[in-house]
């Protein structure tokens, strides 16, 4: 029966292309299987995508991924620039098929594991002023603002579907610093965070944290205090422009 209506959902699918994919997403099955222990969300957003992984009953972190990804036609491949769960994959590239219709999403492929089958059902939409994908160039401090070069090291926020996710990683050296994510609003120049998980202290899920931003020459210009209660002002640039790889 299982195998019936996924072949009915390949059957069903239409072409999609990468900005159909813009948005969140949550993962309802897996090789047949509902999901209902744990809490995928996999945001896209800019050909760049970052899911987060929670248990469901104690709200523990349990693992993030993600980085580049494109889609031509069916074919679907991801790039990890950072991948918790199994870190020697981080710089490698896995295709898989991707079908899309009635708002899911059903990736499949082989992996070193065997094959995989995921269904993701899409979250409501939602746009803002802060929807995008965006790297960390710059913070205050007093008057005094210091901007950098993100690398290899880098911190990245994805915003898209109402939902956001941030991480801090190493892409060269495969060193994972930190994860967190959740859902957002952003209007009338107060931007409000909601956590739903978070990889340094679970303790914190459903902590709402509001912020000031404003989006000064296309950058994020974003102040308030953060989540120890220091007053922080960042500027964060959309990624394509402020990330310089190699």
């Amino acid at each position: 029966m299982k195998t019936l209506m996924l072949l009915a959902f390949l059957f069903f699918s239409t072409l999609v292309g990468a900005q159909d994919l813009e948005g969140a997403w949550k993962m309802t099955h897996q090789n047949g299987k509902e999901v209902t222990e744990i809490e995928y969300i996999k945001i896209y957003q800019d050909d760049y995508f970052a899911f987060g992984a929670k248990q469901i009953s104690d709200n523990h972190f349990i693992g993030a991924g993600g980085g580049p990804y494109s889609l031509d036609s069916d074919q679907y491949i991801e790039t990890l620039d950072f991948f918790t769960i199994n870190p020697q994959l981080i710089g490698t590239s896995t295709s898989f098929k991707l079908d899309l219709v009635n708002g899911k999403m059903v990736i499949s492929g082989n992996t070193d594991n065997g094959m995989l089958v995921e269904i993701w059902e899409k979250l409501p939409e939602q746009k803002d002023a802060l929807t995008g994908n965006w790297v960390i160039t710059g913070r205050k401090r007093g008057e005094e603002i210091s901007r950098s070069v993100p690398g290899a090291r880098r911190t990245v926020k994805i915003l898209s579907g109402g939902r956001f996710q941030w991480i801090a990683f190493n892409s060269e050296t495969k060193e994972f610093s930190g994860t967190g994510g959740g859902t957002y609003t952003a209007k009338d120049g107060k931007y409000v965070e909601t956590i739903t998980f978070f990889s340094r202290d679970d303790s914190r899920v459903g902590a709402e944290l509001g912020f000031d931003f404003e989006v000064i020459d296309g950058e994020w210009h974003h102040s308030g205090l953060s989540s120890k209660g220091d007053p922080i002002y960042e500027i964060w640039t959309p990624y394509a422009i402020g990330y310089k790889g190699k």
